[in-house]
């Protein structure tokens, strides 16, 4: 078994070299007429996802926004990290909510980098002046939740932060603390349900640009919802839907 884990383990980097060999050196333009560009886990088309380096790569260029995702360490402390482990980005099958705040941290990345952690990246995006679209990967409680805002609100960067999740849950809680907060929810397959829901409570759309068209972004602009769809890295995409009038495009490396 340790034998089969290490040809795997020896092929992800292999394979994980020769992508770097190919990797951008540059973020692609696009005609971005009035949307607003958000940098999904910071430039994750040039740096390691949601690092600080990626979110400074992302604070020092165009964008309007940075996007990260936030978890719980098992000894209550928020980290920045998508996967529930540490396996895609470190080779090391750690799991992130299971683990104490400095273990983690104690992590090197692929690329020699670090994870980050809730303050650094709240931080880096107020000193930029970026909107910071926290997205909640975890279940949270409602007291986790307003643990976490009470965090950025010691930062005094409240007012610059969307939350946005895939569920629904953790986007009521944020409003039961903050009540006119920003939130956007997360979906990928429309139904008329899901509408009702986002416009009874005010909620914005977060969808998968396959799933938009362009009478359905009509449909939820007539409701007052703004829209944000993730993940655009096709600039001839990306015109499309900077054309049909999209709020937001969420992008690894446009720009």
């Amino acid at each position: 078994m340790k034998k089969i884990f290490a040809t795997i383990l020896l092929i992800f980097l292999v394979a994980t070299l020769v992508a770097c060999s190919f990797a951008p050196v540059d973020t692609t333009k696009f005609d971005k007429q009035n949307v607003k560009v958000i940098a999904h886990r910071g430039l994750s088309g040039l740096e390691m996802e949601n690092t600080n380096s990626a979110f400074l790569s992302a604070g020092q260029r165009t964008y309007f926004g940075i996007e990260a995702d936030v978890r719980k360490t098992a000894d209550g402390k928020f980290i920045i990290c998508h996967d529930e482990t540490l396996l895609r980005i470190s080779g090391k099958n750690v799991n992130v909510e299971n683990s104490l705040y400095q273990d983690l941290m104690d992590v090197v990345l692929f690329g020699g980098e670090r994870l980050a952690d809730l303050d650094s990246y709240i931080s880096i995006c107020k000193q930029y002046q970026k909107r910071a679209v926290l997205e909640l990967k975890s279940n949270f409680s409602q007291d986790e939740i307003a643990e976490m805002i009470e965090i950025i609100q010691n930062l005094d960067y409240v007012y610059g932060v969307t939350f946005i999740s895939f569920n629904y849950d953790n986007l009521l809680y944020v409003r039961n603390v903050l009540p006119n907060q920003k939130v956007q929810y997360l979906f990928s397959n429309y139904s008329d349900e899901i509408l009702e829901r986002l416009v009874r409570d005010d909620v914005d759309v977060a969808i998968s640009y396959k799933e938009l068209t362009k009478e359905l972004l009509k449909t939820f602009h007539d409701a007052g919802l703004e829209v944000n769809c993730w993940t655009v890295d096709d600039k001839k995409t990306a015109n499309k839907l900077a054309s049909w009038g999209v709020d937001y495009i969420t992008t690894n490396i446009l720009e």
